[in-house]
């Protein structure tokens, strides 16, 4: 499979917004890769935000992925699901989610390439840089995401303290698209923040 933007962005409502409608400032600023990560909601609040985002995505044509599960990723029809390291493994995810698309959390070389070998789509690597949505103390770094995608030959998406600024860095280092959530969910323009970064890596 191939990420359709350089840019991966990530419904998170931890600044105060309303996923759906987060989304659709996402989309409307350009985004065509949206996932949904809701950490601190019930069931069926989880849902609710999903079957919105879903007709969103598929009317701006783009890739929607839902955060840690399977069955809600089925129930809104989105084309795919991410997985953590603490999630259902990626074989329980398969059975579930057919050919769509899996993506797995990874922090280093020997869980990219045990992710690959599964039959995952894509691997999400990080957290790159220290500090972000976790607060991470210390990021794994510019060489470490090289010598994955030098291990590796599906899709990378690097998360982690990523902002506008060192998204090229990021890139450059091997990453096929950069996953942000703090600088643009509190950027004062969502939408021209979104625009900004496509318009350094579409």
């Amino acid at each position: 499979m191939k990420i359709p933007s350089h840019l991966y962005a990530i419904v998170d409502p931890f600044a105060g917004h309303d996923p759906v409608e987060l989304a659709r400032t996402l989309l409307d600023g350009g985004a065509r890769v949206i996932q949904l990560r809701l950490k601190n909601v019930t069931s069926r609040e989880f849902l609710a935000a999903a079957l919105g985002i879903a007709p969103l995505c598929r009317e701006a044509g783009a890739m929607f992925i839902v955060n840690d599960r399977c069955d809600i990723a089925t129930l809104c029809d989105a084309d795919g699901v991410h997985l953590g390291q603490n999630d259902i493994p990626i074989e329980a995810g398969r059975r579930l989610m057919g050919s769509k698309i899996i993506g797995i959390s990874t922090s280093n070389v020997e869980l990219a390439k045990a992710a690959e070998a599964a039959g995952a789509d894509y691997i999400g690597f990080g957290p790159v840089y220290a500090g972000g949505l976790k607060n991470i103390a210390q990021g794994r770094g510019l060489e470490m995401l090289s010598a994955v995608r030098a291990a590796v030959k599906i899709p990378i998406v690097a998360i982690g303290g990523i902002t506008e600024a060192t998204v090229p860095d990021v890139l450059r280092a091997g990453a096929d698209s950069a996953a942000i959530i703090t600088d643009i969910v509190k950027a004062p323009d969502i939408a021209a923040k979104v625009r900004s970064i496509l318009a350094i890596a579409p």
